[in-house]
């Protein structure tokens, strides 16, 4: 049931590892410090859904991202990823030095399109974009990321085991904001101006 497909595979996670603060300017629209180590939280595979929801409990923030399939110990595909947040609840947990993960890994939290396999990519020039009705709110790409794919890949190696099928969630780019029933969002990746994947979604 909590599957992502790859090409018209289905593919089942054991689990969605998130980088948290990786970009610069995001960081700083949050009003957030600068982490001196790579923020990393995970969402269970229960969070993962092709349906995008404004409300669970409160209304949620999207975080649009570039995400990652897991195979062999190495990034096997690409795909595009929606973090979705519960900032108020968020913003009270970490208030009182709580972790995050009501906030982060309620079920529907991971909306994902398809995945394609990575070989013969440039996995550094990846850009990724989200439009809500038409207009772009979000822009970013690799070389924006203080943590670079290859890094994040190191890093969550040193401590835990990553299984075939496994999403990693690299981060999200200024320009988040609260997701609205009825809303059209459009996202794209794209690799030096070529778009890969374009998919449409309709906030429930």
């Amino acid at each position: 049931m909590y599957s992502v497909k790859l090409d018209e595979e289905l593919v089942y996670p054991t689990k969605v590892i998130c980088v948290g603060r990786n970009y610069l300017e995001h960081i700083h629209e949050l009003n957030n410090a600068v982490p001196e180590q790579m923020v990393v939280f995970n969402k269970p595979s229960t969070s993962i859904s092709s349906v995008l929801r404004a409300t669970h409990q409160e209304p949620l923030h999207y975080e649009g991202e570039i995400c990652f399939l897991i195979k062999n110990n190495q990034f096997h595909a690409v795909g595009l990823g929606l973090d979705l947040t519960k900032r108020g609840l968020q913003s009270k947990l970490k208030e009182k030095g709580l972790p995050w993960e009501r906030a982060k890994a309620f079920d529907g939290s991971a909306v994902f399109s398809r995945f394609i396999p990575v070989a013969g990519l440039d996995i550094n020039s990846l850009e990724i974009e989200l439009f809500i009705n038409c207009v772009r709110v979000q822009k970013g790409d690799v070389s924006q990321m203080m943590y670079p794919p290859q890094v994040i890949l190191q890093e969550l190696q040193s401590y835990t085991t990553l299984q075939d099928g496994d999403v990693i969630m690299t981060g999200t780019p200024q320009g988040v904001g609260e997701v609205h029933r009825g809303d059209l969002f459009l996202a794209r990746l794209k690799c030096k101006d070529e778009t890969l994947i374009e998919i449409e979604w309709v906030a429930e």
